[in-house]
Protein backbone atom coordinates (compact mmCIF):
# COMPACT_ATOMS: atom_id res chain seq x y z
CA UNK A 1 0.00 0.00 0.00
CA UNK A 2 3.32 2.44 0.84
CA UNK A 3 4.18 1.85 -3.09
CA UNK A 4 0.74 2.39 -4.59
CA UNK A 5 0.93 5.90 -2.43
CA UNK A 6 4.75 6.95 -3.41
CA UNK A 7 4.82 10.72 -3.95
CA UNK A 8 7.14 12.55 -6.66
CA UNK A 9 10.11 14.25 -4.45
CA UNK A 10 9.56 18.25 -4.92
CA UNK A 11 12.96 18.68 -5.22
CA UNK A 12 12.48 16.40 -8.80
CA UNK A 13 9.11 18.32 -9.97
CA UNK A 14 11.62 21.62 -9.48
CA UNK A 15 14.41 20.48 -11.50
CA UNK A 16 11.96 19.14 -14.08
CA UNK A 17 10.23 22.78 -14.13
CA UNK A 18 13.89 24.34 -14.74
CA UNK A 19 15.05 22.07 -17.90
CA UNK A 20 15.72 23.44 -21.19
CA UNK A 21 16.76 22.23 -24.54
CA UNK A 22 15.71 21.01 -27.11
CA UNK A 23 13.89 17.43 -25.47
CA UNK A 24 11.87 19.97 -23.52
CA UNK A 25 8.63 22.11 -24.02
CA UNK A 26 9.50 25.88 -25.29
CA UNK A 27 9.01 28.57 -22.54
CA UNK A 28 7.11 31.22 -24.14
CA UNK A 29 4.10 32.12 -22.94
CA UNK A 30 3.87 35.36 -21.32
CA UNK A 31 0.73 36.79 -18.86
CA UNK A 32 -1.32 38.12 -21.73
CA UNK A 33 -1.31 34.15 -23.62
CA UNK A 34 -2.29 32.60 -20.46
CA UNK A 35 -5.18 34.73 -19.81
CA UNK A 36 -5.96 34.56 -23.52
CA UNK A 37 -5.96 31.11 -22.84
CA UNK A 38 -8.09 30.69 -20.18
CA UNK A 39 -10.61 32.49 -21.75
CA UNK A 40 -10.04 31.02 -25.07
CA UNK A 41 -11.30 28.05 -23.19
CA UNK A 42 -13.81 29.36 -21.37
CA UNK A 43 -16.02 31.30 -23.58
CA UNK A 44 -16.98 28.98 -26.25
CA UNK A 45 -19.81 25.76 -26.00
CA UNK A 46 -20.83 27.46 -22.36
CA UNK A 47 -22.24 30.76 -24.04
CA UNK A 48 -23.02 29.23 -27.41
CA UNK A 49 -24.07 25.82 -26.66
CA UNK A 50 -24.43 24.08 -23.37
CA UNK A 51 -26.98 27.37 -22.20
CA UNK A 52 -29.80 26.79 -24.01
CA UNK A 53 -29.36 22.76 -23.54
CA UNK A 54 -29.39 23.70 -19.42
CA UNK A 55 -31.99 26.15 -19.85
CA UNK A 56 -34.24 23.76 -22.12
CA UNK A 57 -33.85 20.33 -20.41
CA UNK A 58 -33.22 21.13 -16.40
CA UNK A 59 -33.31 24.76 -15.04
CA UNK A 60 -35.44 26.96 -17.24
CA UNK A 61 -34.39 30.51 -16.74
CA UNK A 62 -33.05 29.98 -13.30
CA UNK A 63 -30.25 28.81 -15.31
CA UNK A 64 -28.83 32.02 -14.34
CA UNK A 65 -28.81 30.58 -10.76
CA UNK A 66 -27.04 27.09 -11.98
CA UNK A 67 -24.35 29.70 -13.73
CA UNK A 68 -23.55 31.06 -10.21
CA UNK A 69 -23.38 27.59 -7.75
CA UNK A 70 -21.21 26.75 -10.70
CA UNK A 71 -18.92 29.61 -10.55
CA UNK A 72 -18.67 29.97 -6.95
CA UNK A 73 -17.34 26.16 -6.86
CA UNK A 74 -14.82 27.23 -9.60
CA UNK A 75 -13.79 30.28 -7.59
CA UNK A 76 -12.94 28.04 -4.45
CA UNK A 77 -11.11 25.82 -6.80
CA UNK A 78 -9.00 28.41 -9.28
CA UNK A 79 -7.65 29.30 -5.74
CA UNK A 80 -6.21 25.58 -4.57
CA UNK A 81 -5.20 25.65 -8.61
CA UNK A 82 -3.20 29.31 -8.29
CA UNK A 83 -1.28 28.11 -5.30
CA UNK A 84 -0.45 24.56 -7.27
CA UNK A 85 0.09 26.50 -10.42
CA UNK A 86 2.73 29.52 -8.67
CA UNK A 87 4.98 26.80 -6.75
CA UNK A 88 4.88 23.54 -8.95
CA UNK A 89 5.34 25.26 -12.49
CA UNK A 90 5.55 22.01 -14.68
CA UNK A 91 3.52 19.97 -17.37
CA UNK A 92 0.39 17.98 -16.47
CA UNK A 93 -1.76 20.51 -13.78
CA UNK A 94 -3.80 17.91 -10.93
CA UNK A 95 -1.92 15.22 -12.39
CA UNK A 96 1.73 16.48 -11.35
CA UNK A 97 -0.09 18.23 -8.26
CA UNK A 98 -1.42 14.82 -7.04
CA UNK A 99 1.79 13.03 -7.42
CA UNK A 100 3.12 15.27 -5.03
CA UNK A 101 0.94 15.18 -2.33
CA UNK A 102 -1.42 12.87 -2.42
CA UNK A 103 0.65 9.40 -3.68
CA UNK A 104 1.32 7.76 -7.24
CA UNK A 105 -2.13 6.17 -7.30
CA UNK A 106 -4.74 9.30 -6.97
CA UNK A 107 -2.31 10.84 -9.53
CA UNK A 108 -2.94 8.04 -11.80
CA UNK A 109 -6.54 8.68 -11.00
CA UNK A 110 -6.56 12.10 -11.69
CA UNK A 111 -4.25 12.01 -14.70
CA UNK A 112 -6.82 9.34 -16.13
CA UNK A 113 -9.87 11.68 -14.92
CA UNK A 114 -7.89 14.73 -16.67
CA UNK A 115 -7.57 12.26 -20.08
CA UNK A 116 -11.76 11.92 -19.73
CA UNK A 117 -12.18 16.05 -18.98
CA UNK A 118 -10.29 17.46 -21.54
CA UNK A 119 -11.39 14.37 -24.32
CA UNK A 120 -14.64 14.78 -23.82
CA UNK A 121 -14.50 18.22 -23.58
CA UNK A 122 -12.97 18.69 -26.95
CA UNK A 123 -15.68 16.44 -28.68
CA UNK A 124 -18.34 18.26 -27.38
CA UNK A 125 -17.20 21.60 -28.49
CA UNK A 126 -16.44 20.16 -31.96
CA UNK A 127 -19.78 18.93 -31.63
CA UNK A 128 -21.34 22.25 -30.93
CA UNK A 129 -19.08 23.27 -33.91
CA UNK A 130 -20.50 21.69 -36.31
CA UNK A 131 -24.09 22.51 -35.58
CA UNK A 132 -23.26 26.37 -35.92
CA UNK A 133 -21.45 25.49 -39.04
CA UNK A 134 -24.14 24.15 -40.54
CA UNK A 135 -26.53 27.15 -38.90
CA UNK A 136 -24.16 29.46 -40.69
CA UNK A 137 -24.20 27.73 -44.05
CA UNK A 138 -27.85 26.89 -43.88
CA UNK A 139 -28.33 31.15 -43.84
CA UNK A 140 -26.15 31.77 -46.37
CA UNK A 141 -28.33 29.43 -48.90
CA UNK A 142 -26.10 26.01 -48.64
CA UNK A 143 -27.14 22.84 -47.01
CA UNK A 144 -24.71 20.69 -45.81
CA UNK A 145 -25.22 16.50 -46.13
CA UNK A 146 -26.44 14.88 -42.75
CA UNK A 147 -24.82 11.40 -42.20
CA UNK A 148 -28.08 9.06 -40.74
CA UNK A 149 -27.77 8.10 -37.10
CA UNK A 150 -27.94 4.51 -35.46
CA UNK A 151 -29.89 3.93 -32.14
CA UNK A 152 -30.28 0.80 -30.36
CA UNK A 153 -30.75 -0.26 -26.87
CA UNK A 154 -27.55 -1.35 -24.76
CA UNK A 155 -28.17 -2.50 -20.56
CA UNK A 156 -31.91 -0.83 -21.17
CA UNK A 157 -30.83 2.58 -21.97
CA UNK A 158 -30.81 3.87 -25.45
CA UNK A 159 -28.24 4.75 -27.30
CA UNK A 160 -27.69 6.69 -30.36
CA UNK A 161 -24.62 6.90 -33.13
CA UNK A 162 -24.83 9.84 -35.37
CA UNK A 163 -22.06 10.61 -37.84
CA UNK A 164 -20.75 13.85 -37.96
CA UNK A 165 -17.87 13.86 -39.97
CA UNK A 166 -17.34 17.67 -39.39
CA UNK A 167 -16.08 17.24 -36.45
CA UNK A 168 -13.84 14.89 -36.91
CA UNK A 169 -12.54 17.54 -39.80
CA UNK A 170 -12.04 20.26 -37.62
CA UNK A 171 -10.65 18.15 -34.58
CA UNK A 172 -8.02 17.11 -37.12
CA UNK A 173 -7.15 20.67 -38.28
CA UNK A 174 -6.51 22.38 -34.26
CA UNK A 175 -4.60 18.92 -33.70
CA UNK A 176 -2.53 20.60 -36.62
CA UNK A 177 -1.75 23.73 -35.40
CA UNK A 178 -0.93 22.12 -31.93
CA UNK A 179 1.72 20.16 -33.67
CA UNK A 180 3.07 23.39 -34.89
CA UNK A 181 4.11 24.74 -31.85
CA UNK A 182 2.74 26.57 -28.61
CA UNK A 183 3.70 29.76 -29.45
CA UNK A 184 1.72 29.68 -32.69
CA UNK A 185 -0.81 28.37 -31.05
CA UNK A 186 -1.26 30.53 -28.49
CA UNK A 187 -1.26 34.03 -31.01
CA UNK A 188 -4.11 31.81 -32.68
CA UNK A 189 -5.64 31.54 -29.66
CA UNK A 190 -5.12 35.71 -28.54
CA UNK A 191 -6.61 36.78 -32.35
CA UNK A 192 -9.84 34.43 -32.20
CA UNK A 193 -10.51 35.77 -28.20
CA UNK A 194 -10.20 39.42 -29.11
CA UNK A 195 -13.19 38.26 -31.96
CA UNK A 196 -15.90 36.36 -29.67
CA UNK A 197 -15.26 38.69 -26.87
CA UNK A 198 -16.38 41.47 -28.99
CA UNK A 199 -19.01 39.29 -30.23
CA UNK A 200 -20.30 38.31 -27.02
CA UNK A 201 -20.46 41.95 -25.34
CA UNK A 202 -22.14 42.99 -28.86
CA UNK A 203 -24.70 40.75 -28.07
CA UNK A 204 -25.10 41.72 -24.39
CA UNK A 205 -25.53 45.11 -25.42
CA UNK A 206 -27.74 44.81 -28.54
CA UNK A 207 -29.90 42.17 -26.13
CA UNK A 208 -29.84 45.22 -23.54
CA UNK A 209 -30.67 48.18 -25.74
CA UNK A 210 -33.74 45.75 -27.32
CA UNK A 211 -35.69 44.99 -24.02
CA UNK A 212 -34.72 48.53 -22.69
CA UNK A 213 -36.40 49.67 -25.98
CA UNK A 214 -39.18 47.05 -25.83
CA UNK A 215 -40.19 48.14 -22.05
CA UNK A 216 -38.38 44.59 -20.86
CA UNK A 217 -40.83 42.93 -23.77
CA UNK A 218 -40.91 39.81 -24.26
CA UNK A 219 -40.57 38.62 -20.57
CA UNK A 220 -39.98 34.47 -20.22
CA UNK A 221 -38.74 34.77 -16.73
CA UNK A 222 -42.12 33.86 -15.56
CA UNK A 223 -42.04 31.36 -13.82
CA UNK A 224 -38.11 31.92 -12.95
CA UNK A 225 -37.83 28.63 -11.53
CA UNK A 226 -40.23 26.24 -13.27
CA UNK A 227 -41.99 23.79 -10.90
CA UNK A 228 -40.48 20.39 -10.52
CA UNK A 229 -41.85 17.43 -13.20
CA UNK A 230 -41.40 15.09 -10.68
CA UNK A 231 -38.41 14.12 -11.87
CA UNK A 232 -35.16 14.64 -9.72
CA UNK A 233 -33.01 17.06 -12.08
CA UNK A 234 -35.91 17.96 -13.86
CA UNK A 235 -36.41 21.77 -13.46
CA UNK A 236 -37.08 22.87 -9.77
CA UNK A 237 -34.06 23.54 -7.17
CA UNK A 238 -33.17 19.81 -8.07
CA UNK A 239 -33.11 21.09 -11.72
CA UNK A 240 -30.77 24.45 -10.95
CA UNK A 241 -28.23 21.82 -9.40
CA UNK A 242 -28.52 19.59 -12.54
CA UNK A 243 -28.19 22.23 -14.45
CA UNK A 244 -25.31 23.62 -11.97
CA UNK A 245 -23.67 20.57 -12.79
CA UNK A 246 -24.23 20.49 -17.12
CA UNK A 247 -22.71 24.49 -17.08
CA UNK A 248 -19.56 23.58 -15.17
CA UNK A 249 -18.31 22.13 -18.27
CA UNK A 250 -18.22 25.55 -19.58
CA UNK A 251 -16.02 26.48 -17.13
CA UNK A 252 -13.10 24.17 -17.15
CA UNK A 253 -11.05 26.44 -19.59
CA UNK A 254 -9.05 27.57 -16.30
CA UNK A 255 -7.72 24.79 -15.01
CA UNK A 256 -6.25 23.65 -18.40
CA UNK A 257 -4.26 26.91 -18.25
CA UNK A 258 -2.47 25.39 -15.50
CA UNK A 259 -1.39 22.57 -17.87
CA UNK A 260 0.54 25.16 -19.70
CA UNK A 261 2.49 26.20 -16.85
CA UNK A 262 5.97 24.41 -18.21
CA UNK A 263 5.28 26.86 -21.34
CA UNK A 264 4.86 30.01 -19.33
CA UNK A 265 8.12 32.54 -18.95
CA UNK A 266 7.22 33.58 -15.66
CA UNK A 267 5.12 30.51 -14.15
CA UNK A 268 4.97 31.86 -10.77
CA UNK A 269 4.12 35.25 -10.83
CA UNK A 270 1.72 34.71 -14.41
CA UNK A 271 -0.08 31.83 -13.62
CA UNK A 272 -2.56 32.94 -10.67
CA UNK A 273 -3.11 35.39 -13.54
CA UNK A 274 -4.31 33.70 -16.11
CA UNK A 275 -6.64 31.37 -14.07
CA UNK A 276 -8.29 33.46 -11.80
CA UNK A 277 -8.22 36.54 -14.19
CA UNK A 278 -10.08 34.48 -16.87
CA UNK A 279 -12.10 32.39 -14.61
CA UNK A 280 -14.05 36.16 -13.11
CA UNK A 281 -13.99 37.64 -16.27
CA UNK A 282 -16.05 34.69 -17.76
CA UNK A 283 -18.08 34.43 -14.95
CA UNK A 284 -19.66 37.86 -15.82
CA UNK A 285 -20.12 37.57 -18.90
CA UNK A 286 -21.79 33.99 -18.88
CA UNK A 287 -24.26 35.75 -16.09
CA UNK A 288 -25.49 38.49 -18.15
CA UNK A 289 -25.80 36.18 -21.55
CA UNK A 290 -27.95 33.52 -19.79
CA UNK A 291 -30.18 35.99 -18.33
CA UNK A 292 -30.78 38.13 -21.41
CA UNK A 293 -30.88 35.08 -23.21
CA UNK A 294 -33.91 33.05 -21.05
CA UNK A 295 -35.27 36.56 -21.08
CA UNK A 296 -35.50 36.70 -25.20
CA UNK A 297 -36.66 33.20 -25.94
CA UNK A 298 -38.74 30.86 -24.20
CA UNK A 299 -36.56 28.26 -22.40
CA UNK A 300 -38.54 25.44 -24.06
CA UNK A 301 -37.16 27.00 -26.96
CA UNK A 302 -33.33 26.57 -26.63
CA UNK A 303 -32.48 22.97 -26.90
CA UNK A 304 -30.64 23.69 -30.07
CA UNK A 305 -26.67 23.83 -30.94
CA UNK A 306 -27.04 27.34 -31.36
CA UNK A 307 -29.14 29.29 -28.70
CA UNK A 308 -27.39 32.74 -28.84
CA UNK A 309 -27.91 33.08 -32.54
CA UNK A 310 -31.61 32.18 -32.03
CA UNK A 311 -31.48 34.60 -29.37
CA UNK A 312 -29.75 37.55 -31.59
CA UNK A 313 -32.51 36.76 -34.28
CA UNK A 314 -34.98 38.23 -31.84
CA UNK A 315 -33.48 40.99 -31.73
CA UNK A 316 -33.85 41.76 -35.57
CA UNK A 317 -30.29 42.18 -36.58
CA UNK A 318 -29.61 40.25 -39.22
CA UNK A 319 -25.99 41.18 -39.73
CA UNK A 320 -25.29 40.87 -35.90
CA UNK A 321 -26.81 37.28 -35.79
CA UNK A 322 -24.44 36.68 -39.44
CA UNK A 323 -21.56 38.21 -36.51
CA UNK A 324 -22.82 35.70 -33.83
CA UNK A 325 -22.43 32.50 -36.00
CA UNK A 326 -18.65 34.17 -37.09
CA UNK A 327 -18.02 34.46 -33.51
CA UNK A 328 -19.19 31.30 -32.24
CA UNK A 329 -17.24 28.86 -34.73
CA UNK A 330 -14.26 31.11 -34.02
CA UNK A 331 -14.55 30.82 -30.08
CA UNK A 332 -15.18 27.72 -30.22
CA UNK A 333 -12.44 26.77 -32.00
CA UNK A 334 -10.29 27.89 -29.49
CA UNK A 335 -11.71 26.09 -26.87
CA UNK A 336 -10.62 22.86 -28.48
CA UNK A 337 -7.58 23.96 -29.27
CA UNK A 338 -7.03 24.57 -25.39
CA UNK A 339 -8.87 21.35 -24.23
CA UNK A 340 -6.40 19.49 -26.55
CA UNK A 341 -3.44 21.30 -25.86
CA UNK A 342 -4.37 20.14 -22.08
CA UNK A 343 -4.98 16.50 -22.94
CA UNK A 344 -1.60 16.20 -24.70
CA UNK A 345 0.74 17.90 -21.88
CA UNK A 346 -1.47 15.31 -19.09
CA UNK A 347 -0.01 12.49 -21.41
CA UNK A 348 3.07 14.06 -21.75
CA UNK A 349 3.73 14.26 -17.99
CA UNK A 350 1.89 10.84 -17.41
CA UNK A 351 4.89 9.10 -19.66
CA UNK A 352 7.81 11.30 -18.60
CA UNK A 353 6.65 9.59 -15.39
CA UNK A 354 6.77 5.84 -16.71
CA UNK A 355 3.24 5.77 -16.08
CA UNK A 356 2.05 5.50 -20.08
CA UNK A 357 4.06 4.59 -23.15
CA UNK A 358 7.37 6.85 -23.74
CA UNK A 359 6.02 7.27 -27.16
CA UNK A 360 3.67 10.12 -25.63
CA UNK A 361 6.49 11.99 -23.84
CA UNK A 362 8.71 12.34 -27.53
CA UNK A 363 9.10 15.94 -28.56
CA UNK A 364 9.20 16.78 -32.30
CA UNK A 365 13.25 18.12 -33.03
CA UNK A 366 11.94 21.13 -34.83
CA UNK A 367 8.07 22.38 -33.34
CA UNK A 368 9.53 21.39 -29.74
CA UNK A 369 6.28 19.86 -28.97
CA UNK A 370 4.79 16.67 -27.83
CA UNK A 371 3.76 15.67 -31.24
CA UNK A 372 3.01 12.26 -30.95
CA UNK A 373 0.61 12.54 -28.08
CA UNK A 374 -1.37 15.33 -30.09
CA UNK A 375 -1.95 13.69 -32.73
CA UNK A 376 -2.93 10.52 -30.75
CA UNK A 377 -5.40 12.46 -28.98
CA UNK A 378 -6.51 14.00 -31.68
CA UNK A 379 -7.35 11.16 -33.64
CA UNK A 380 -9.41 9.75 -30.34
CA UNK A 381 -11.09 12.94 -29.50
CA UNK A 382 -12.03 13.16 -33.77
CA UNK A 383 -13.70 9.59 -33.09
CA UNK A 384 -15.55 10.54 -30.40
CA UNK A 385 -17.01 13.93 -31.78
CA UNK A 386 -18.41 11.72 -35.06
CA UNK A 387 -20.22 9.08 -33.33
CA UNK A 388 -21.20 10.31 -29.44
CA UNK A 389 -24.37 12.87 -28.24
CA UNK A 390 -23.96 15.96 -27.19
CA UNK A 391 -25.59 15.18 -23.94
CA UNK A 392 -23.64 12.48 -23.01
CA UNK A 393 -20.05 14.46 -23.82
CA UNK A 394 -20.71 17.45 -21.63
CA UNK A 395 -21.29 15.96 -18.59
CA UNK A 396 -18.87 13.20 -18.84
CA UNK A 397 -16.53 16.10 -18.82
CA UNK A 398 -17.91 18.41 -16.10
CA UNK A 399 -17.70 14.91 -14.01
CA UNK A 400 -14.44 14.28 -14.47
CA UNK A 401 -13.77 18.18 -13.94
CA UNK A 402 -15.26 18.13 -10.69
CA UNK A 403 -13.63 15.07 -9.68
CA UNK A 404 -9.97 16.84 -10.31
CA UNK A 405 -11.06 19.84 -8.66
CA UNK A 406 -12.42 17.76 -5.36
CA UNK A 407 -8.75 16.08 -5.59
CA UNK A 408 -6.39 19.30 -6.23
CA UNK A 409 -8.28 21.04 -3.75
CA UNK A 410 -7.89 18.11 -0.92
CA UNK A 411 -3.82 18.07 -2.08
CA UNK A 412 -3.63 21.75 -1.13
CA UNK A 413 -4.76 21.11 2.18
CA UNK A 414 -2.22 18.06 2.79
CA UNK A 415 0.36 20.22 1.24
CA UNK A 416 -0.11 23.00 3.77
CA UNK A 417 0.01 20.13 6.82
CA UNK A 418 3.06 18.16 5.37
CA UNK A 419 5.31 20.86 3.70
CA UNK A 420 4.32 23.92 4.99
CA UNK A 421 7.98 25.43 4.50
CA UNK A 422 7.87 25.05 0.53
CA UNK A 423 8.10 28.96 -1.27
CA UNK A 424 4.05 29.71 -2.02
CA UNK A 425 4.29 32.44 -4.35
CA UNK A 426 0.60 32.40 -4.24
CA UNK A 427 -1.13 31.26 -1.34
CA UNK A 428 -4.77 29.98 -1.01
CA UNK A 429 -6.52 31.87 1.43
CA UNK A 430 -8.35 30.44 4.41
CA UNK A 431 -7.11 27.31 4.53
CA UNK A 432 -8.41 24.36 4.96
CA UNK A 433 -11.28 26.40 4.88
CA UNK A 434 -11.36 27.09 1.10
CA UNK A 435 -10.33 23.48 -0.19
CA UNK A 436 -13.49 21.97 2.19
CA UNK A 437 -15.65 24.18 0.33
CA UNK A 438 -14.25 23.34 -2.86
CA UNK A 439 -14.59 19.85 -2.20
CA UNK A 440 -18.38 20.18 -0.75
CA UNK A 441 -19.30 22.32 -3.78
CA UNK A 442 -17.89 20.44 -6.56
CA UNK A 443 -19.17 16.90 -4.67
CA UNK A 444 -22.82 18.09 -4.73
CA UNK A 445 -22.35 18.87 -8.37
CA UNK A 446 -21.12 15.85 -9.38
CA UNK A 447 -24.64 14.06 -6.82
CA UNK A 448 -26.43 16.29 -9.34
CA UNK A 449 -25.66 14.53 -12.22
CA UNK A 450 -27.44 11.61 -14.15
CA UNK A 451 -26.84 8.02 -12.39
CA UNK A 452 -25.51 6.89 -16.02
CA UNK A 453 -23.05 9.55 -15.82
CA UNK A 454 -21.67 8.47 -12.89
CA UNK A 455 -22.08 4.74 -13.76
CA UNK A 456 -20.09 5.61 -16.86
CA UNK A 457 -17.22 7.84 -14.39
CA UNK A 458 -16.63 4.75 -12.36
CA UNK A 459 -16.65 2.38 -15.81
CA UNK A 460 -13.67 4.97 -16.80
CA UNK A 461 -11.59 4.61 -14.05
CA UNK A 462 -11.77 0.82 -13.66
CA UNK A 463 -10.63 0.80 -17.43
CA UNK A 464 -7.90 3.37 -15.85
CA UNK A 465 -6.97 1.40 -13.28
CA UNK A 466 -6.25 -1.63 -14.96
CA UNK A 467 -4.15 -0.34 -17.36
CA UNK A 468 -2.09 1.52 -14.42
CA UNK A 469 -1.70 -2.55 -12.65
CA UNK A 470 -1.00 -3.95 -15.96
CA UNK A 471 1.34 -1.19 -16.94
CA UNK A 472 2.45 2.10 -15.39
CA UNK A 473 2.84 0.47 -11.62
CA UNK A 474 5.63 -1.78 -13.30
CA UNK A 475 7.38 1.29 -14.94
CA UNK A 476 6.95 4.23 -12.71
CA UNK A 477 10.19 6.23 -12.24
CA UNK A 478 9.27 6.81 -9.08
CA UNK A 479 8.52 3.17 -8.44
CA UNK A 480 12.03 2.12 -9.61
CA UNK A 481 13.70 5.45 -7.45
CA UNK A 482 11.86 4.03 -4.33
CA UNK A 483 12.95 0.54 -4.46
CA UNK A 484 16.48 1.38 -5.15
CA UNK A 485 16.60 3.11 -2.37
CA UNK A 486 15.35 0.32 -0.63
CA UNK A 487 17.94 -2.40 -1.63
CA UNK A 488 20.66 -3.15 0.87
CA UNK A 489 23.70 -1.85 0.00
CA UNK A 490 27.46 -4.34 -0.51
CA UNK A 491 29.45 -3.93 2.52
CA UNK A 492 32.89 -2.50 1.98
CA UNK A 493 35.67 -4.30 1.04
CA UNK A 494 39.39 -3.78 1.99
CA UNK A 495 40.01 -1.69 -1.22
CA UNK A 496 36.91 0.58 -0.44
Amino acid sequence: MASLLAKKPLDKLMSEAEETGEHCLRRALGPMNLVTLGIGAIIGAGIFVITGQAAAQFAGPAVVISFVLAGIACAFAGLCYSEFASMIPVAGSAYTYSYATLGELVAWIIGWDLILEYAFGAATVAVGWSGHLRAFCHDIGLNLPVMPSSNFTLLGHAVQLKYDYIGFIIIGVITTILVIGIKESANFTTAIVILKVAVVCMFIALATAFLWSHAWQPNHWHPFIPPNTGERGHFGWSGILRGAGVVFFAYIGFDAVSTAAQEAKNPKKDMPLGILGSLVICTVFYILVSGLLTHLVPYTNLNVPDPVVIGMRVTGHPWATFLVELGALAGLATVMLVMLLGQSRVFYSMSRDGLLWPWASKIHSRFRTPYLSSIVVGVFVAILATLIPLNVLDEMTSVGTLLAFMLVSAGVWVMRRTHPEVNRPFRTPMVPLVPILSILFSGTLIVSLSYWTQLRLLVWLVIGLAIYFSYGRKHSKVQALNIAASEPRPAPTMAD
